[in-house]
């Protein structure tokens, strides 16, 4: 089976929405603790060694590998006592130093031993165990050589590279600037939770779930909430928002019914072009500018809201941000179920891992496939990516795009 000619594939819709994400030239530098979820925006490099000294890695004692034979348990004066931060002495012969993990290695000591292989009264040290030369060293640059690029640009900014920088003692960092991004929503079926519902009308559950997802890249959110769901209001709004954002989004109301608005209203205030993608959730699609703004019309069903974004809304912003790894590589797992009533369109179906019998990883689908079962979003650990016209029975290896990252 081949999707109709009239639709786009997913990768055509992708490859089209990526070439207009124009990476923001604008650049700040943050202090570490405010940079998380941020993009680097220049390489990072190590303006020192780490360690910047030879160091030990146990709690034990230093010792001079001179001092040790094979034919005997060397006993040793113990002189000196070096915590983490101070600075030993030159070690003598037939002597050894007491020094804790981190410690800076005094001059003439070649290995470390760990406490639990010596005997000690205090005052000296018998060696109970073999001694390799160099064991329990921890060399200067052993992790970071100065001069050396520790963070790339267009890098996500995390906890542990957030602890890499300031493994280097750099206090701050250079990002781009946060994309700041409109949302709107249209239909007066629409309720704020927290008030009561009356007949036909639905609480608006994309409307958090496009802020936690924006705020979970590190935009910075303009929110109108519902918008009257007549052409002037639609057309006030995307003017309101038009100057001063990087992206416009909105859920609902691209298609061609009388009560739909938006595309009507983007191709008053702009441009736009409207699309059917071959993939299930998700068909309508639109994307367009109002000025130089972009604009995306993602469909309204909740789950389609949700899977759109990860795969386009969220590749876009990502590139826009200028980072790196916008697109998220599949695993491959075992498919613990049967689709055996393949679609003409590309599927994304919610699925759960587990572990086989056979030790490897396994998808379970969630029973309800509908676009508009939220709960299978919650439940799920990622997204299973059947390509149009496939069967899947039990045991095939299929592709698994997980939440792991998606969401991250």
């Amino acid at each position: 089976m081949t999707p109709n000619p009239t639709f786009l594939t997913v990768d055509e819709a992708l490859d089209t929405l990526l070439a207009s994400a124009r990476p923001i030239q604008v650049v700040e530098s943050i202090p570490l603790q405010l940079a998380i979820q941020r993009v680097l925006a220049r390489d990072q490099i190590s303006p020192l060694d780490v360690p910047p000294h030879d160091n030990s890695a146990m709690d034990g004692f230093a010792v001079r590998m001179s001092d040790l034979t094979a034919q005997t348990l060397p006993q040793l004066q113990v002189t000196q006592r070096i915590p983490a931060g101070s600075q030993g002495q030159m070690l003598q012969q037939g002597t050894a130093a007491r020094i804790f993990t981190g410690a800076p290695i005094p001059d003439g000591c070649d290995a470390v031993v760990m406490q639990e292989d010596t005997v000690s009264d205090g005052e000296t040290i018998k060696i109970m165990q073999p001694v390799r030369l160099g064991q329990h060293i921890r060399r200067r640059g052993e992790d970071i050589s100065q001069g050396s690029i520790i963070l790339t640009a267009g890098t996500r900014l995390g906890a542990a590279q957030l602890g890499l920088a300031a493994s280097v003692g750099l206090p701050n960092l250079p990002v781009t600037s946060r994309l700041k991004v409109a949302m709107l929503f249209t239909g007066n079926e629409l309720v704020t939770p927290g008030h009561p519902l009356t007949e036909g009308q639905i609480y608006n559950s994309n409307r958090y779930v496009l802020h936690g997802l924006l705020t979970q890249l590190g935009c910075e959110i303009t929110d109108l909430g519902n918008i009257p769901d007549n052409l002037e209001a639609t057309r006030g709004a995307l003017r309101q928002v038009a100057t001063g954002h990087d992206l416009i989004l909105t859920c609902g109301g691209v298609s061609v019914g009388e009560e739909d608005h938006v595309k009507a209203a983007v191709q008053a205030e702009g441009n736009l072009a409207l699309w059917r993608i071959a993939m299930k959730p998700g068909k309508p699609l639109a994307f367009g500018h109002i000025g130089d703004t972009p604009f995306i019309g993602m469909p309204g069903n909740p789950v389609s809201t949700f899977v759109t974004f990860l795969l386009f809304v969220r590749p876009f912003i990502l590139k826009r941000q200028g980072a790196t790894d916008y697109l998220c590589s599949p695993l491959k797992v075992t498919a613990g179920f049967d689709w055996l009533k393949p679609d003409k369109r590309r599927e994304f179906l919610r699925a759960q891992l587990s572990t086989s019998v056979t030790g490897t990883p396994e998808a379970t689908l969630y029973p309800h496939q509908g676009s508009g079962v939220l709960t299978s979003c919650v439940w799920a650990d990622g997204l299973v990516d059947v390509p149009s016209g496939r069967a899947i029975q039990a045991g095939d290896l299929v592709s698994f795009l997980p939440f792991s990252t998606l969401l991250g």
